[in-house]
């Protein structure tokens, strides 16, 4: 009772300093920030529409000072839902800081942390350059949530990741002072790099309202192909094969027969008809037209030697028909089951053909199916263990599943998550990854930047049984219904 009259004051001052158009109370649009793409909702007290950069400072000097949680947020498309507030208080929308100014002559551009991933690229993409991270939320997601992920996306083999691109970061820390790691340069050497513990720290260390973005020149053309194998150990000892043919794909997917055919069924494609659904690998090089003709020449030979059939996309058009397909796997899934724990395992090249065995096993042990696809170039693989829900027996199963899922991707050399963090869905699993040093680590950092843990609570460090929680039924912008395999 004594915390929520401490709330209860806090936001009155709140809204005293913000205005009430900052600061809502009620309505629809403060109850579908109530929760993120895991679909968990949380009762909190007050949603925050920041506007400027002072509107996070002013949040955050508050919070501390009357100990209020704060769960900053994009758009929502967490999936481990490190964007819900678990622990009430405040969720503080960024979204409205959009704001996406291009540097042309640096090669950077400077953007809010509301600012849309897909948006970003257009921008850059409108002055001859290019930003290359693009996880399959990319029309949906901020820059900021990916700065707090450190998302990746297909093109991570070429590109890497959205920390190879952040030369800057602005924002507050969780007293409201504001900080400023780097700025619009490419050499920063000066004390310790923040910045690069802010990225991926789940917004748990600060509020990033501002981030000089790294570009690239735009790749003068692409070439996108596909190829079939007879079974899922012949298409990942394939891509050891591909890269060892010392050609860099800007993307190297794999996906196993259980994505393909959901994949397909909700995309409304037959990509081979000739051989029906069988493990693939799509592939796209991007770079100047001398770059091409050699991975066109590899690659096609490559094909002749290991594939079962082989498809070369012809234009632009049919290439992005290609990447729908891979694109709508995740939600596809949900026609093997209404509730799905998905992982995103990290595993080491060499013990790729160890994983994709053991995890048949691992099917075969819980009697669930775990259809899987992912970049398969840098081990990143996204494990969907696919139940349902009203059903207990398959619910302990598939608790039972991920759990033996984290052990072996371990023991294999490997890590339990490569880009979507840890956030409350991982979070049982933290100390299977870690050792108690490194977490101890962790929560000294945590500690020190954050004394009062207002910011982001109950994320990483906190076990919490996702799966055991029943989630809402509100759609999001970017759900689809699947269509059901007949």
């Amino acid at each position: 009772m004594k915390k929520r009259k401490t709330f209860g004051k806090a936001t009155q001052e709140l809204r005293e300093q913000l205005g009430s158009r900052k600061v809502l109370l009620e309505g629809n649009r403060k109850f579908m920030a109530s929760f993120d793409s895991s679909k968990l909702s949380f009762e909190y007290d007050a949603l925050i529409r920041a506007r400027v950069d002072s509107d996070v400072g002013v949040v955050l000097k508050l919070a501390n000072a009357y100990k209020v949680p704060v769960t900053a947020r994009g758009t929502g498309t967490s999936l481990t839902g490190s964007a819900s507030p678990v622990r009430g208080g405040w969720v503080l929308d960024m979204t409205l800081m959009k704001r996406i100014a291009i540097r042309k002559e640096k090669a950077m551009v400077v953007v809010q942390s509301g600012a849309v991933v897909s948006d970003i690229q257009a921008a850059a993409d409108a002055e001859g350059l290019f930003y290359p991270p693009d996880p399959s939320s990319l029309k949906y997601c901020t820059i900021g949530g990916n700065i707090a992920c450190n998302a990746g996306g297909m093109r991570c083999a070429k590109y890497g990741v959205t920390r190879d691109f952040v030369l800057a970061l602005e924002g507050y820390l969780p007293n409201g002072e504001k900080v400023s790691w780097g700025g619009e340069y490419k050499k920063y050497a000066t004390g310790y790099n923040i910045r690069d513990l802010w990225i991926g720290s789940e917004g748990t260390l600060g509020v990033v309202t501002k981030a000089v973005l790294r570009l690239v020149p735009k790749p003068e053309g692409r070439w996108t192909c596909v190829a079939a194998f007879e079974n899922e150990r012949k298409a990942l000892s394939a891509v050891k094969s591909l890269l060892g043919e010392g050609l860099v794909p800007s993307i190297l997917e794999y996906l196993d027969v259980n994505s393909v055919h959901c994949a397909e069924d909700i995309a409304g494609v037959r990509l081979f008809k000739e051989v029906g659904g069988k493990p693939l690998l799509l592939i796209e090089f991007d770079g100047n037209p001398s770059d091409l003709r050699l991975a066109k020449r590899t690659v096609r030979a490559w094909a002749d030697r290991l594939a079962l059939a082989f498809k070369e996309a012809r234009g632009d058009k049919a290439a992005d028909n290609l990447w729908e397909v891979r694109r709508k796997c995740s939600g596809a899934m949900f026609a093997l089951g209404n509730a799905k724990i998905n992982e995103d395992i990290v595993v080491p090249l060499e013990s790729q053909l160890k994983f994709s065995d053991q995890l048949k096993r691992l099917q075969k042990r819980w009697n669930l199916p775990m259809p899987t696809f992912g970049h398969a170039a840098d081990g990143n693989f996204h494990v969907n263990i696919m139940f349902h829900r009203e059903d207990p027996d398959e619910l302990e199963r598939a608790e039972g599943a991920v759990g033996d899922l984290m052990k072996m991707v371990v023991d294999l050399g490997g890590m339990i998550s490569g880009e979507h963090g840890i956030g409350l869905a991982k979070s049982p699993f933290l100390r299977i990854a870690k050792s108690e040093a490194e977490v101890a680590a962790m929560l000294a950092i945590k500690k020190a930047l954050d004394p009062k843990r207002i910011l982001n609570p109950g994320k990483i460090f906190e076990p919490y049984q996702v799966w055991k929680q029943q989630p809402i039924t509100a759609g999001l912008p970017w759900d689809k219904k699947p269509i059901l395999r007949k």
